[in-house]
């Protein structure tokens, strides 16, 4: 059964800002030579079977979940303080509906019936501010 992780994307202003700080990053290569992104993070997730198996990492962004990344994979990486996680990441943003979600530390796992729903490419507001889109989506406006 399919399970998401839920990260906060500290730092990061907007989607667009994201998409300016990834494309200032080489990409990742998986051990099988897959070009990614990858996020380090401290423990490997408990139910890693379940996030491989259509799992992605949705970053909340401002206080709301605005994107998402397929998880593709993990793996060990050696730092400093030890050995860590490396979660990888489709480079491929698929923005969301917008989701307010408070502040947290570490990550979150995310049940697929309570992850926001993909906005079609090109959807109407999908350039707006996340406050803005998810004030619009409340009214049924967009």
């Amino acid at each position: 059964m399919t399970v998401h992780l839920l990260k906060l994307c500290v730092g990061v202003d907007s989607v667009e800002h994201l998409v300016e700080l990834r494309q200032g990053r080489p990409l990742h290569r998986a051990a099988d030579g897959t070009p990614c992104n990858s996020h380090v993070t401290r423990f490997m997730p408990k139910r890693a079977e379940e996030l491989l198996d259509g799992g992605s990492l949705y970053w909340v962004i401002k206080g709301f979940i605005q994107v998402r990344q397929k998880i593709i994979g993990f793996e060990p990486v050696k730092t400093d303080q030890g050995i860590k996680c490396r979660i990888l990441l489709d480079p491929q943003l698929v923005r969301t509906e917008s989701q307010p979600r408070r502040p947290h530390q570490g990550w979150r796992y995310l049940e697929p019936k309570d992850a926001p729903r993909d906005l079609p490419h090109g959807a109407q507001g999908a350039d707006l501010p996340a406050e803005l889109r998810s004030e619009l989506q409340e009214l049924g406006l967009i």
